[in-house]
């Protein structure tokens, strides 16, 4: 039986490569309609045999801060459970009279205003992270036309690492006035929680401020748009946590003591 021949059909691979945003040559660019937005499944769908992809190197990057904010949030309930174990507890005197030595810390005004700073770092934030991933931008970085994610994302980048050390100047300006009213961290059981939860929430936001100069850093030199999109979106989610954590912890210190 002679062999046959079917040939290609030219239009429709041509159709195809234009609505897939391939050359020809076997590439394609970081962005994929198919695939959705906000950075969750965008920008990568193919990938050379054998290798992870964009797609996967994000996902295992927020796996990694996700389960790293899962060991936080489990140690900030252990120091909540000491709290309200500390609070109930007491002793009997030498005359069988029940003493309890809990004297309610006054919240100083000051972290109120840190609170909305925080909360709005976190919008701050959240919009350079969605900004790593608008199409258009990252279809003229793919196409060599300058850095447009880059210029968009610096500004909220910095105004979140502002916000942060604004929060922390705050919490010492906090701090220091317990202190001229002779609060101090072992003055009672009160006393202790509030500077041991605001102390190791402080650290824990040092070190998100830390990541953002880190991704400042990372946005001017880095040369990898997947990279910096891994760099903005991990850092922004780590920054997002601290803000409900600071958020259930002001709030066990204000309503619940």
């Amino acid at each position: 039986m002679p062999p046959t021949i079917t040939p290609l059909n030219t239009e429709r691979e041509k159709k195809r490569r234009i609505e897939d945003h391939d050359s020809g040559h076997g590439r394609r660019p970081p962005t994929d309609k198919r695939t959705g937005g906000g950075g969750d499944n965008d920008n990568w769908n193919d990938r050379p045999q054998g290798r992870r992809g964009p797609r996967e190197n994000l996902g295992r990057a927020r796996l990694a801060i996700f389960f790293a904010l899962a060991g936080d949030l489990m140690f900030f309930v252990a120091i909540v459970s000491a709290f309200f174990v500390s609070q109930s507890s007491g002793r009997y005197n030498a005359y069988n009279q029940y003493i309890n030595e809990w004297l309610p810390t006054v919240i100083p005004p000051i972290l109120w205003l840190n609170t909305a700073i925080l909360l709005l770092s976190s919008v701050t934030v959240e919009i350079a992270r969605r900004h790593m991933f608008r199409e258009n931008d990252v279809m003229d970085e793919w196409l060599g036309l300058g850095k447009p994610i880059t210029r968009s994302a610096i500004p909220w980048v910095s105004a979140t690492t502002v916000l942060g050390l604004l929060f922390l100047a705050g919490q010492w300006i906090g701090w220091s006035q317990l202190a001229a009213e002779h609060v101090f961290f072992r003055s009672n059981p009160s006393s202790h929680f509030f500077f041991l939860i605001t102390y190791t929430h402080a650290i824990h936001l040092f070190l998100g401020i830390t990541a953002l100069a880190v991704t400042l850093v990372g946005l001017y030199k880095s040369r990898q748009l997947e990279t910096r999109q891994i760099l903005v979106d991990c850092t922004a989610w780590y920054w997002h946590a601290m803000g409900l954590f600071w958020l259930f912890l002001f709030a066990l210190l204000v309503f619940f003591q």
